[in-house]
This record gives C-alpha cells, structure tokens and sequence, in this order.
C-alpha cells in the first residue's frame, strides 16, 4: 500500500510517467468542465446535460434539484473522505487542505451573489461561509512552523 500511501509526500513519482501526463489532462478536463458549469447561463443543465429545464413540470424541476444536491453531496464526501487521509496519514498536507477551504467557502460566499437563489430561509451553508472562512484562515496561520510543538 506504500505506493497509494507513501511514508513522504514529494514530488516523486514511482510511476509510469504517462501516468502524470495523462492525468494532467484529466485535472485540467476536470477544473475546465468546474469553471463551465459555474459561470455558463444554465450552469450547463440545458447546454451540457441535454436536462430540458424549459419543459419540466414543477415535479420534475424538483427531482432535478434533488439530483443536483446528490451529486454535490457525492463531491463533499469526496472531499471529507480526502481529509480523512490528511489526519491518519498525511498532516503534512492540513495547510493545503485549509487553503482548499477557504477558496471553497469563499467561492461559494461569491457565487450566491453572483447567482442568488430565492430561498425561505438562509441555508446553513450560507450561515456556515462566515464562519468557515475566518477559521480556516485562523487554522492556516497557526499551522506556520514557528507554532509547531516544542
């Protein structure tokens, strides 16, 4: 398991090179395809998926959104999962995973007002970006060597 979980984190790679190479493409295919469906019109619903927003009726605009939130709850348990990782092997990589937060949650702070949603009432994730922000940037500061454990 050492080549899934290496003792170090750097910039080796025992590997086949083509295995990085590639797997750039697929980061690069991965952050453009992000970048699209946040700033597209139709968040690439209509444009990408082929999803016929314009004809569902109003239960199948709410099966919609339900898929929606599934997919975003499949992606935040990637990203838990991958914490997980951080704290039983890899601690090394806590700051890096602090400054993914705070890009997170601060995107996500800009992208309600970029694309504000009527709502009955303000979702914990909203209440959540103004306390997530400040902490992750709290947790950054003290994760510095000059606060390691003496």
């Amino acid at each position: 398991m050492n080549w899934i979980l290496p003792e170090r984190i750097d910039n080796h790679f025992p590997g086949h090179r083509a295995v990085v190479a590639v797997f750039a493409v697929i980061t690069a295919m991965t952050i453009g395809r992000s970048l699209f469906h946040m700033f597209a019109p139709d968040g690439g619903a209509q444009s990408v998926a082929h999803i016929p927003l314009s004809t569902f009726s109003p239960v199948q605009a709410g099966q919609a959104v339900i898929f929606v939130f599934a997919l975003w709850g499949l992606s935040q348990l990637i990203m838990g999962l991958l914490y997980v990782v951080a704290l039983a092997r890899y601690r090394a990589l806590i700051p890096l995973l602090l400054v993914f937060i705070v890009v997170e949650y601060t995107s996500r702070y800009l992208l309600g007002h970029m694309r504000p949603l009527d709502v009955t009432h303000a979702p914990p994730g909203k209440i959540l970006d103004h306390v997530m922000i400040p902490l992750a940037l709290v947790l950054l500061f003290f994760s510095r060597p000059a606060f390691g454990r003496r």
